[in-house]
């Protein structure tokens, strides 16, 4: 199989369908044409730093509403594994399962050190074309400051 080029800024979203927390198909062109979407892959669900991730991201959900965005979060855990983690954490927004790593693999999210899987953001604007994409294993809150600092370049464009 022949390894795709890593999507980048100004490049098309790759569209895909995958089960949210319930079990329910997700498909990113759902959302395209109605708002952006700020798609954040991460390696795992209960994680020290996946879960002060999605707090980040929870507890800036209302400021990225307000940008008119809904946040989309995916990893490779199942849809009950995202609906635990959900429901502990209180997070608002949507979870996917890509438990193939089929959309990591689509998008291009590199390896941290070979094995753990990245840890990535897209913005992706009403159109589905991808506006900014910040690439950080560690720095959590600066996946909540870039996405924010993008919508508001985006709302004043």
């Amino acid at each position: 199989m022949q390894k795709s080029e890593p999507v980048k800024v100004g490049d098309k979203a790759p569209n895909f369908t995958l089960k949210n927390q319930a079990g329910d198909p997700v498909n990113l062109s759902d959302w395209l044409g109605k708002k952006p979407i700020v798609l954040y892959f991460y390696p795992k669900d209960e994680t020290p730093g996946c879960t002060a991730e999605a707090c980040a991201f929870r507890d800036s959900y209302e400021v990225f509403q307000e940008a008119g965005a809904e946040v989309v979060g995916v990893s490779a855990d199942s849809a009950s594994s995202h609906q635990q983690f959900a429901a502990r954490h209180n997070l608002p927004f949507t979870l996917l399962s890509d438990q193939d790593n089929q959309v990591r693999k689509r998008y291009g999210v590199p390896a941290t050190l070979f094995i753990l899987p990245g840890r990535v953001t897209y913005v992706i604007d009403r159109e589905g074309i991808v506006q900014h994409i910040f690439d950080s294993q560690l720095d959590f809150q600066a996946h909540v400051r870039e996405s924010l600092e993008t919508l508001r370049r985006l709302q004043t464009a």
